[in-house]
């Protein structure tokens, strides 16, 4: 009333709420997906390390902004699987932006913790952010964190990672297999 009374207005302000997902929202509930996430971890539970290419992969396609990454060395890689590049804007007329990666291959009942994500945050430089890929999930108090610290993360959890290869035609235990043979040959 006062707005059309006397044109002052008193914007209602409501307390920023904080969202992470559960467990339940990070996995795959179908028997279906399931089976697609499994064929991943399992064909990387030997060699987790391979799963970083993987996982940089997902991330590309995801959104074909990322327009390169360099994978970092295996052992002692400071946090971070992957470095890379990310378009904003017009191909051209574009600035790029740097992002760290860090890739996780675990069972899904096995969830990524604090220790984990806290590696990535650590290692992130100004005006760069980071992009987390996991088989699992990340732990209510690991995720919690990371929103309400508001670290620029982007989290890809397993139930991420199906939808990612699902939307890229990848809908099936059998065509994800095709998909990780051709290319990450073992």
């Amino acid at each position: 009333m006062k707005w059309i009374e006397r044109g002052i207005y008193n914007p209602l302000k409501a307390e920023r709420s904080i969202d992470y997902r559960s467990r339940e929202e990070q996995i795959p509930d179908n028997d279906k997906d399931i089976k697609i996430i499994n064929t991943i971890h399992n064909y990387f539970k030997s060699n987790p390390h391979g799963f970083e290419k993987c996982a940089a992969e997902l991330a590309k396609l995801m959104d074909a902004n990322i327009i390169s990454y360099d994978l970092t060395r295996p052992w002692v890689d400071g946090g971070r699987d992957a470095i890379g590049k990310y378009r904003l804007g017009l191909r051209n007329n574009s600035i790029e932006v740097d992002f760290a990666l860090e890739a996780k291959c675990y069972a899904l009942n096995n969830s990524v913790g604090v220790r984990e994500t806290s590696r990535l945050i650590s290692r992130l430089r100004y005006r760069q952010f980071g992009i987390f890929v996991t088989t699992s999930y990340i732990h209510n108090q690991a995720y919690r964190e990371i929103k309400e610290d508001r670290h620029p993360v982007i989290i890809l959890s397993a139930i991420d990672i199906v939808r990612i290869l699902k939307e890229s035609g990848y809908n099936t235990e059998k065509s994800v297999k095709d998909w990780l043979i051709s290319n990450f040959p073992k």
